[in-house]
């Protein structure tokens, strides 16, 4: 995976209306969920707070990065675990942050990337995309920036679940029954398979 660089600043005061103010400054509240447990054995939560504008290229783009997040000076391995959107405007309210530990599996969600000419597009069908990511269990070592699949033998009406995958390494998380992608029967396709019908039944008549 890629790494992003981002750097960070601790914060004392949570809640709503702290968080309305740093907004108000340009800053994002974040979280960072750490590999040490507290007495109730959950991950300790560090609250700290990043520049809007050091995010824009973490948070909008189809890729995922690991990111080396830097709090106060302290160098945390982490991945993105949660976003939180204002429901209109669309701009990041909150960041939760996971880090990570090299010898221990994480949940990530992978980029899709589809490849081939599928069979059922050649004979008229459309080829639909479902699934943008899925999530997968690995070390994040092993994770790949993508998640390629060949659609070449996809064929028309027929779908690729998450259940007919299998990459080394990984541990498929999402539900095996979601579909990722597939052909669609259009008008062009009906009319073609129309015609061939056709076309069957009067060399039939011929015999």
């Amino acid at each position: 995976m890629k790494t992003f660089q981002l750097s960070g600043t601790s914060r004392q005061e949570v809640g709503k209306k702290s968080s309305r103010e740093l907004r108000k400054q340009n800053l994002i509240p974040c979280v960072i969920y750490g590999q040490e447990k507290n007495d109730k054995g959950l991950p300790v939560a560090t609250h700290f707070t990043v520049k809007k504008d050091d995010i824009r290229k973490l948070v909008y783009t189809p890729d995922i990065f690991v990111v080396d997040l830097t709090i106060d000076g302290k160098l945390h391995n982490a991945i993105l675990q949660e976003l939180q959107f204002h429901p209109v405007k669309d701009n990041v309210l909150h960041i939760d942050f996971l880090e990570i530990n090299e010898a221990k599996p994480i949940v990530m969600a992978v980029p899709v990337q589809l490849t081939g000419l599928a069979a059922g597009v050649k004979a008229g069908g459309k080829l639909e995309q479902i699934s943008r990511r899925i999530k997968v269990k690995a070390l994040y070592s092993d994770i790949p920036e993508r998640l390629v699949i060949d659609v070449t033998n996809l064929a028309l009406g027929k779908s690729i679940k998450v259940a007919d995958l299998s990459f080394e390494g990984l541990e498929m998380v999402s539900p095996a029954d979601s579909v990722v992608c597939g052909v669609m029967t259009t008008r062009s396709s009906r009319e073609t398979s129309a015609a061939e019908g056709e076309e069957g039944e009067e060399a039939a008549a011929a015999e």
